[in-house]
């Protein structure tokens, strides 16, 4: 049995996996919403905003597919993240 077999370490690696696609969505959030307020094009704002959306359903399809815990622990590392990416925006001027 090696170590990635184990559920713990599969748990570390979703959770990373979690943060990592948490990040990207909720930091693109803020570009998807300046698109849709600027009053540019408004099918690259609904492209960006499909493909955020594309990107974290097939994230969690996939961690759903390895198992309860992975998936639990790649929402907890999302939850994380947006917890994170929103810290962040409040410090920003």
């Amino acid at each position: 049995m090696s170590p990635l077999d184990t559920p713990y370490t599969l748990a570390a690696l979703a959770l990373c996996l979690g943060f990592a696609l948490g990040w990207a969505h909720f930091a693109s959030l803020r570009r998807v919403t300046g698109l849709y307020l600027d009053g540019g094009a408004p099918w690259r704002a609904l492209a960006l905003q499909l493909g955020r959306l594309a990107l974290l359903a097939a994230g969690l399809l996939g961690l759903a597919l390895l198992g309860a815990l992975p998936l639990l622990a790649g929402t907890l590392g999302l939850l994380l993240a947006r917890q994170v990416v929103l810290r962040r925006a409040r410090k920003a001027p």
